[in-house]
């Protein structure tokens, strides 16, 4: 799902056909929204929050173009967010930095895409994500880990236009299947005697569902790309996914003991969760260095409160959404595209799930204020 700007930047477009070309954008960009919201009105992601979709490798704007029939490419991309910003809806609960209380989670996924181009239009893809994650309260000595294989994808995606006819414009659409291959079950041996005095207490229990590698459940997962070249340099791009799951919960039991006044929490929940992202790219005009050009735009991630599919909403989640922005690279040379960018926060939200509204509480969640995203791909 990759595109070139090579034989698509001579020639100047006339005013009319640029607004006429910007109007379809903005109106494409309008309705993307319209639809998503209809479809994922609650939703979160990042830190106590998952933050699990895979990431497109990239747009190569100038040398490779889309990739051809019969190659492949390898993609390993690497995600660092650390979160420890507690917020309540969209309220910064700025108290748990005061009393020093914030949870703090480290987060790293390692994602490795191979894809087949069958025909021109088209391809078959596997992406599998390795996690390394650590969890802690800032007052207190004990700290969790968890790492290991996340959940795979294996999907298909296909281009609307044939990419040999369509220099100036395409739209992808994929499906595919998420296989629970992650555990879902990392335990932790800890000893909860914090006092520094007495013997160790040593307690055997899950680590909290946001360090889980695995999410415990099957989903159904749609994803799609599109862009649109503008005048001689810029690209107009959309991409992102929903990963609809099986719902219910995954069996893994939250605490020692189960609660019997909210028992809709005792059990983690199988969630959706999704990716829109957006922007303009452009080529960076640098002297003896081709192949390199410029991103920006904003990024929307999260869970949402209810499942897509009419099926069970029970079982423990962190529902809400984070959005960011902020600037990207790609720098493509040969068979090689390498790809960067970081992305501030600047709306969180911790919406409420549907355990909250039955038992009429609102939990929080920790968000990150940075999202790190690179990759490296090559083709042969």
């Amino acid at each position: 799902m990759q595109v070139s700007l090579s034989g698509a930047l001579s020639g100047f477009l006339s005013r009319n056909k640029i607004l006429s070309q910007t109007r379809f954008m903005l109106a494409l960009a309008a309705a993307t929204a319209a639809v998503f919201t209809l479809t994922a009105k609650q939703i979160e992601a990042q830190g106590c929050i998952l933050a699990r979709s895979p990431e497109q490798s990239g747009l190569p704007l100038e040398q490779g173009g889309t990739l051809q029939t019969g190659h492949y490419q390898v993609t390993i991309g690497e995600r660092h967010q650390f979160s420890y910003q507690h917020y309540v809806g969209d309220v910064y609960q700025e108290y748990r930095a005061q009393d020093k209380t914030q949870v703090e989670n480290r987060i790293n996924i390692v994602t490795a895409n191979l894809t087949y181009q069958w025909t021109p239009r088209i391809s078959f893809e596997v992406d599998a994500p390795f996690l390394f994650a650590s969890r802690k309260s800032q007052n207190s000595p004990i700290k969790y880990a968890a790492s290991g294989l996340g959940d795979t994808i294996i999907g298909a995606n296909i281009w609307i236009k044939n990419p040999g006819n369509a220099p100036r414009g395409n739209l992808s659409g994929g499906l595919g299947v998420l296989m629970p291959t992650g555990n879902d079950d990392v335990t932790n041996t800890t000893d909860s005697n914090t006092t520094g005095t007495g013997p160790a207490v040593q307690v055997t229990a899950p680590v909290d569902y946001s360090i889980q590698p695995g999410n415990g459940g099957w989903g159904l997962v749609m994803q799609w790309m599109g862009y649109q070249r503008v005048g001689k340099t810029l690209v107009f791009y959309t991409d992102g996914d929903y990963i609809a799951t099986q719902g219910g919960t995954n069996g893994v039991q939250r605490g020692a003991t189960l609660s019997t006044t909210t028992p809709l929490n005792n059990y983690v929940a199988i969630s959706d969760q999704y990716l829109l992202e957006g922007g303009i790219a452009f080529p960076v005009p640098i002297a003896h260095v081709k192949g390199l050009n410029a991103t920006i735009g904003p990024r929307d991630e999260g869970v949402p409160a209810y499942n897509l599919f009419p099926n069970s909403n029970a079982g423990f989640r962190r529902p809400g959404f984070a959005v960011t922005a902020g600037p990207g690279m790609q720098y493509s040379r040969g068979a090689n595209l390498l790809t960067a960018g970081i992305y501030k926060a600047v709306h969180r939200d911790r919406t409420g799930s549907y355990p909250d509204s039955v038992y009429h509480t609102h939990g929080d969640a920790a968000f990150a204020q940075y999202v790190w995203l690179a990759s490296l791909t090559h083709r042969f």
